[in-house]
């Protein structure tokens, strides 16, 4: 018999796997944590960038619990959703439903928890281990207005949101392909539909975002404790500061980086006042994130600060009092330290901001180039062309006049904060190719935003059907490629096809 749960009803489980799945446009997480409230470590914290932990598995919007399998003294798995576009609040989305299934299919639970408010993180069932009795599940649905941010610092951790997560927004790409150019002008059909957003494909923890990299230990709070959606007072923010001891900084990213055989990083000026404007803007909103109250990203303010880059990173925590615990937490998680360690790396920048605790942000970037651009848009070719060789199918031949229109793309997108194969004066892709010069008769368009690397962005565009087709249509013979660094999810990408 299947139980339809109210908040605060529970039901027991059966044995083996239990399977929950929450369908539309929601990131499903889980927290597995012990009798005193608290996970083991950052292994403990289930997300999109992290799918696996001991007895529990994330595929898309379904969470995979073995409670036989979880790690010695877990007695509670804690089960939270969240909007795919962060940010987002719950309540401008379809309420939440949670299905419950054993092993073999057969649903034993089902929860619709009453439509969230302006709260981002809805914590929405537990699975906890009754002495005597079993495994239960209990059905919550308490909104958290304070986003996973928030949650996982009263779940008593420093959280991180460091180089490459949580860009602010998850990663996109989408696609658009022309019919022949010789359709009569005004009669084109517009571009195919977009595809579903696609995230990067780390598997390390997180940056949300990017999110996303690495959510720390954290323990779980009584429904009571969830932050109202409207905060009371906060403490004044003190000025930013560029750092504490920007030398002793230096001394101990460097010596860091030298140990790994990294080249050494100096201080921007630049950097320097991007990460003043946002540790102060954390600050003030009293939460971490990558883009602030104002709506103003971290890596638009660094745009804004005169800086152009090829590769950035960011380190945005709350918790350390002191420089080297802020060092030592970068140096924590096999993402973060990644990002510290980046031997591309050339400029960094740390400020902090108090308010009641302390706001980090440290920055990592390498200048855009043309060397580095070339660099940049040939990596895409070659995986893009070593995705052909594997189907059968020909090598596109880079093209300079679809590379003309696709750098520009990606250069307006950042500059009009807008990301659509339709410009805000109405060129579609087909339009652009012949502003530059092309004759191309047919032509096709991948764009997306918030990837790192080349390596990300390619193989985000194989894993969705649309971009896929794109890159292995047979009758395209030519290739351009844009890149440019800012933007609220701080890249954006073109692969602008013709044949």
């Amino acid at each position: 018999m299947t139980s339809e749960l109210v908040p605060g009803a529970n039901a027991p489980l059966p044995g083996g796997v239990v399977v929950l799945r929450v369908a539309g446009a929601f990131d499903v997480s889980a927290l597995v944590t012990g009798a005193d409230g608290k996970v083991g470590s950052d292994a403990d914290f289930v997300f999109y960038n992290q799918p696996r932990a001991a007895g529990v598995r994330l595929r898309g919007d379904t969470l995979a619990v073995e409670p036989a399998r979880l790690r010695g003294g877990a007695c509670r798995v804690t089960v939270v959703v969240s909007a795919a576009e962060p940010g987002t609040p719950l309540g401008r989305l379809p309420a939440p439903r949670l299905e419950v299934t054993d092993g073999s299919g057969r649903t034993v639970a089902r929860f619709a928890p009453p439509t969230p408010g302006p709260e981002t993180v809805l914590l929405l069932a537990e699975l906890y281990l009754r002495p005597g009795t079993g495994w239960r599940l209990r059905a919550i649905g308490q909104g958290y207005a304070d986003g996973l941010a928030g949650l996982a610092r009263d779940f008593g951790v420093r959280v991180t949101d460091d180089g490459g997560h949580t860009p602010p927004r998850a990663p996109h790409a989408r696609t658009a392909t022309a019919p022949p150019r010789s359709t009569p002008p005004g009669h084109t059909s517009p571009p195919t539909a977009a595809a579903p957003p696609v995230r990067p494909t780390t598997t390390n923890p997180p940056s949300p975002p990017s999110p996303p990299s690495a959510w720390p230990a954290t323990t779980r709070p009584q429904p009571s404790s969830a932050r109202p959606a409207t905060p009371g007072p906060r403490p004044p923010v003190g000025p930013p500061a560029e750092a504490p001891g920007a030398d002793d900084f230096l001394h101990l990213v460097n010596s860091a980086r030298a140990q790994a055989g990294s080249p050494l990083v100096a201080l921007d000026p630049r950097l320097v006042s991007a990460a003043r404007s946002h540790v102060r803007a954390m600050a003030e909103a009293g939460r971490l994130g990558g883009e602030g109250r104002d709506g103003v990203s971290v890596h638009q303010r660094i745009s804004t600060a005169g800086y152009t880059y090829v590769t950035v990173g960011e380190h945005l925590v709350s918790g350390p009092r002191s420089l080297a615990e802020f060092v030592e937490c970068c140096l924590e998680s096999a993402r973060s330290r990644r990002t510290l360690l980046d031997p591309a790396l050339r400029h960094t920048a740390l400020a902090h901001a108090d308010v009641g605790h302390r706001y980090w942000t440290a920055l990592w970037a390498a200048p855009l180039t043309p060397d580095a651009l070339s660099r940049t848009a040939a990596e895409v070719l070659a995986l893009t062309n070593a995705e052909r060789g594997r189907a059968g199918l020909p090598p596109l031949a880079e093209d300079p006049l679809l590379t003309a229109a696709a750098q520009a793309h990606c250069a307006d997108m950042v500059a009009r904060d807008f990301y659509d194969h339709v410009s805000p004066d109405g060129s579609r892709p087909w339009d652009r190719a012949a502003a530059a010069g092309s004759r191309m008769r047919t032509i096709g368009e991948n764009i997306a935003c918030g990837q790192r690397s080349a390596a990300e962005v390619v193989n985000g565009w194989m894993n969705s059907p649309g971009h896929r087709a794109n890159i292995l249509k047979r009758e395209f013979g030519r290739l351009g490629v844009g890149f440019a660094g800012g933007g609220r999810a701080g890249t954006c990408w073109t692969q602008l096809f013709g044949g």
